[in-house]
């Protein structure tokens, strides 16, 4: 392996570190708690390094939503290796993934929820993002039920996230594993409910 194969890889893995330390402060302290200096620390790397990959608070922050974004993508993503009712009922269950259903990561998202009710910009990549969670949630419930409209199927959708998120912050209080598997079990109801006898099978403007 080459210098510059080895430098780049360490840089990644410092650009890493970076907006780990971020988000983890973000999770424990809220915004308050993020600075360029209290990142480099927790990071325990130079300052300068921070504002080398990160020009201000504001574009660290934004770095964090964008990872959240990311890993929210991956909830819903497809696996061809699957049925898509299958692949349905893998994207319902993730949500309760244990890596999901912990203190850092709900506060992580209760602090970005909280981050974008108060500030346009991050509102506005905050808005995007669910966006893209919920058309790829919607495209899987699609799939699943071809005959459903699009309409439908996104609203379906809308109702698992008002299902999931409800139950991610009721995780925060602490885990009732009781009561999370009946929230999974409310949103396979809601996805796979049966087909009204009325419903049309046009296609959306923009859906093939």
């Amino acid at each position: 392996m080459g210098t510059s194969a080895v430098n780049s890889g360490e840089q990644i893995d410092k650009q890493t570190r970076i907006l780990d330390a971020a988000m983890d402060l973000l999770s424990r302290h809220g915004i308050s708690g993020v600075s360029m200096r209290a990142v480099a620390r927790e990071a325990g790397v130079a300052l300068g390094l921070v504002n080398y990959y990160y020009d201000d608070k504001t574009t660290l922050i934004r770095a964090a939503l964008r990872r959240v974004d990311e890993h929210d993508l991956l909830l819903v993503a497809q696996d061809p290796a699957l049925t898509p009712e299958e692949q349905l009922r893998q994207a319902l269950h993730r949500v309760a993934g244990a890596d999901l259903l912990t203190t850092r990561y709900l506060s992580l998202r209760l602090h970005l929820w909280a981050l974008a009710r108060a500030d346009e910009d991050y509102a506005l990549i905050n808005a995007a993002a669910f966006d893209r969670y919920l058309d790829g949630l919607a495209t899987l419930v699609s799939n699943a039920i071809p005959e459903l409209p699009w309409k439908a199927c996104r609203d379906r959708a809308a109702d698992i996230v008002v299902i999931q998120n409800g139950m991610w912050l009721t995780a925060l209080l602490g885990v009732d594993r009781a009561a999370t598997q009946r929230s999974i079990a409310r949103t396979e109801e809601i996805a796979f409910a049966p087909v009204p006898a009325n419903t049309s099978t046009t296609t959306e403007p923009g859906r093939d």
